[in-house]
Parts: structure tokens; sequence; C-alpha cells
């Protein structure tokens, strides 16, 4: 006896709701504001289910490096919203923030590189204000992104270019590599 995908397709879709609504009551009643407020204002998303999906998920392959989840939600947020306003692949956005700061906001490095992306402050006077601040977070990724996409621009589309030029590391692989490695954690 044979079953077709058709005569199934049904069954499975309702499964897979009836699971996602699982997870969605197994959410804290805090988390569900949050999230709804940050649905509310997410624009990058097609909709707003495809919203909640990708930020509980997301949400929770972060939670071990961010511990607010207010924070997370916001992080999240922006990384989806500058990365579609740049046309580049979130899990790169994701990969590199991790890579550069473990999605630490505050982080700053021996050479004075800052926040989330690790923005070095002379870009606030080359794409940006002076007084803008590089550890808020929408700031932070706008500024990384932005970046990013000049540095694509500039390599003819080549992502590991890019991602070298981005780090400083022009011509070797070891910090693309290290990005393409983490994006795949948020594929």
């Amino acid at each position: 006896m044979s079953i077709s995908l058709r005569a199934i397709a049904p069954a499975l879709f309702l499964f897979s709701h009836a699971l996602f609504a699982q997870q969605i009551s197994d959410i804290s009643p805090s988390l569900r504001i949050a999230l709804k407020q940050e649905i509310a204002k997410a624009s990058s998303f097609s909709d707003r289910f495809e919203a909640e999906v990708w930020l509980v998920d997301m949400s929770g392959r972060i939670e071990n490096l961010v511990d607010d989840k207010l924070e997370r939600l916001q992080i999240l947020k922006a990384a989806h919203s500058q990365a579609s306003r740049h046309q580049l692949p979130i899990s790169i956005v994701l990969g590199l923030i991790e890579t550069e700061s473990h999605f630490n906001r505050f982080a700053l490095s021996p050479a004075g590189a800052q926040g989330l992306m690790q923005i070095m402050p002379f870009w606030k006077l080359e794409i940006g204000n002076p007084q803008d601040n590089l550890i808020d977070i929408e700031t932070n990724i706008h500024y990384g992104c932005t970046i990013l996409k000049h540095y694509l621009k500039i390599e003819n589309g080549n992502m590991s270019k890019a991602l070298a030029r981005y780090n400083g590391s022009k011509g070797s692989t070891k910090y693309p590599n290290k990005v393409q490695k983490n994006q795949l954690k948020y594929n």
C-alpha cells in the first residue's frame, strides 16, 4: 500500500501547526509580550507569522549568548531589518555579529572597535554623525551592514573578500571562514 504525499500533506500541515503552537505556548509571558511588541514594529518580514516564527527560533539560538530576552529580540529585529535593507543574507549578519562580539553589545576591541559588529569610531565621520552611539544596537548594526555592503560592492559580490576587508585582513581567508562557519548556525 502506498500513500501519496498529496494525501498526507494536510495532516502534516496540521501536525506542524500544532507542534509550533505547542512551542509558542511554552514561551514565558514576558517573552510573549516582548515578541508581540517587536513583531508589531518589524517591517522587514512579509507577515506577522513569519516574524514570530523567525524571532522565536533565533531567540532560542542565541539565548546562551544574550541573557536578556528583550535585548535578544532587539538585536534580532535590528539585524533582520538591516540585512533586508542592505540585501545581505541574515545568516551572514548574525554570523558576523557572533564572530566579532559574541552578541555582546558592549564589546570593545583593543583597537577601539565598538559594539556588536565592532565598528571603528572613524566610520561615524564617514557614514554617520560624530555624536552617534556605536553601542546602540540599531545604530551599530546599521553601520555594520552599511560597511559590509560597501565592501561587497568593491569586491564585486565576493562575500569572502568583503568579509576579509571588513575585518581588515584583506587577502586572508581565516576571518571569512570563521564568519561563514558561524553563519551555519543561523541558516
